[in-house]
């Protein structure tokens, strides 16, 4: 049976998220394993509101912080070892990763 790991990154630091995306692409061809993606979302535009005091209330509210999310998504086919190798590393803390894990059974098989 083959597993496909996909792999989703997000963050707030697209040249850390793009560098991350380049670093696990260079190491999946240099494997030769089998990669589909990077497929990029359109960025997300986040806000959260400021308050002057810690007690939040809307009387408070002195402005709003807005940030952008960029997103990618991967999907890695085999190698199975290649994919905990990639997930074991050490990310920026700028990068969020997480990873699924999908079982794939050949067809014809019960």
């Amino acid at each position: 049976m083959t597993f496909v790991t996909k792999l989703s990154l997000e963050s707030g630091d697209r040249a850390a998220l793009d560098g991350v995306v380049s670093d696990i692409k260079e190491t999946c061809r240099r494997k030769g394993a089998q990669m589909k993606g990077p497929h990029s979302e359109p960025p997300a535009d986040q806000s959260v509101p400021l308050y002057s005091q810690l007690g939040g209330e809307q009387s408070e509210k002195t402005g709003s912080w807005h940030y952008t999310v960029y997103r990618r998504r991967l999907e890695l086919h085999g190698h199975d070892d290649l994919a905990r190798a990639i997930m074991e590393r050490d990310f920026p803390e700028s990068v969020h990763v997480e990873a699924e894990l999908e079982q794939v059974k050949p067809l014809g098989s019960s």
